[in-house]
């Protein structure tokens, strides 16, 4: 039997593929989509040749191909590096963090480290680059290679990322698009160019996606640094909001979105709702699957599915109810769905603050 729901999905596909496009793919690939294996067919893209090397002398399966180049939305546009990765604003702000001081402190040892310690201090621009005078317009690319299906992008390159995603202006849909996740600023001044949440937003809402989940990164500044959540300087256990990841998918049941979710093959829908489970969503991709069960069940045991992803739910559980037992708890408003009144216990206190230092959110490579 299928560990989880998205491996009983990558199960059902059979000969299909899941095609993902990682932009930025510096430190390899989600640990995620595997669960895809064998039908996972990835293209990473990073402007770090070093590092693509690198990842492809790993690298055992053969569908698997990294490119080492900078995207961009023209390839008549050699990029800027000159200034730093980021727009101007971007670059000023993050000087005034404590994650940049600490580069600062280490700057020379990092001069003479490796790739992967480099890449982990996210000095990327240490390592060796491709030429920026020779971008790629990631859909040409995609044409080039054969790809006239898509089902994920993520992107995340640390700076023009805004740009790079208005190269998809329209390609979305021709490439049949399922999810897309991506790095955002809560930073900015309100230019319509700027890479910030609400511009990004506002594409992705235009091009038929809604947002599914959103992952906010506080981030300390020099004056009074906080502690790094992770083992290398980057975001904080507290500070402003500066940077986030977004995961936007279709929304196939809204009524705004019908037209999509009529014009999706089931095998792609299969994988959406598999997207969403492994994006820790389980109720979206439930909701899914419940309102297309005839269709699902000429792929997989629809039950067993909704099993799977009710004991996604109960992390609490060490024997998780079924998805009849766990609907049936909630239809009788179970006491289990709530806080007990008064303070909080202090194991729960404990819990809490445990999950919070090692399991913060999902690590990003």
């Amino acid at each position: 039997m299928a560990s989880s729901f998205t491996a009983l999905i990558a199960e059902s596909l059979k000969t299909e593929k899941f095609r993902l496009l990682d932009i930025g793919c510096s430190g390899g690939l989600d640990p995620l989509w595997p669960a895809f294996e064998p039908g996972l067919q990835p293209l990473g893209i990073d402007a770090s040749f070093t590092e693509c090397e690198r990842l492809a002398g790993l690298e055992r399966n053969p569908d698997v191909a990294y490119v080492a180049a900078f995207a961009a939305r023209s390839a008549d546009r050699p990029v800027d590096i000159s200034a730093g990765p980021a727009a101007p604003l971007i670059m000023q702000m993050r000087d005034r963090m404590s994650f940049m001081r600490t580069r600062e402190i280490r700057d020379a040892r990092l001069k003479q480290a490796s790739t992967e310690e480099q890449l982990r201090h996210n000095a990327w621009e240490m390592t060796g680059l491709a030429d920026p005078k020779k971008p790629v317009v990631l859909p040409d690319l995609l044409a080039e290679r054969g790809w006239s299906d898509l089902d994920y992008i993520k992107l995340d390159v640390d700076g023009a990322d805004f740009d790079i995603l208005q190269s998809f202006t329209g390609r979305f849909d021709p490439l049949h698009v399922i999810a897309v996740q991506l790095e955002v600023n809560f930073v900015g001044t309100g230019d319509a160019e700027e890479h910030s949440f609400h511009n990004t937003d506002r594409f992705m809402r235009a091009h038929g996606f809604d947002l599914f989940r959103l992952d906010v990164r506080n981030f300390s500044v020099r004056a009074l640094p906080a502690r790094y959540i992770w083992p290398t300087p980057a975001e904080t256990v507290s500070g402003r909001p500066f940077q986030g990841e977004a995961y936007y998918a279709r929304d196939v049941l809204a009524s705004h979105r019908a037209a999509t979710g009529r014009a999706l093959a089931i095998e792609k829908l299969a994988k959406l709702a598999a997207v969403l489970a492994a994006w820790q969503v389980p109720d979206a991709a439930a909701e899914l699957v419940l309102a297309r069960r005839a269709e699902f069940a000429a792929l997989f045991d629809v039950d067993t599915g909704l099993d799977l992803l009710a004991a996604q739910t109960q992390t609490q559980r060490s024997r998780p109810l079924s998805y009849r037992g766990y609907m049936a708890t909630f239809e009788a408003d179970s006491p289990g769905f709530y806080r007990p009144e008064g303070p909080i216990p202090v194991w729960e206190r404990l819990k809490s603050a445990w999950r919070g230092y090692w399991f913060p959110r999902e690590k990003r490579h």
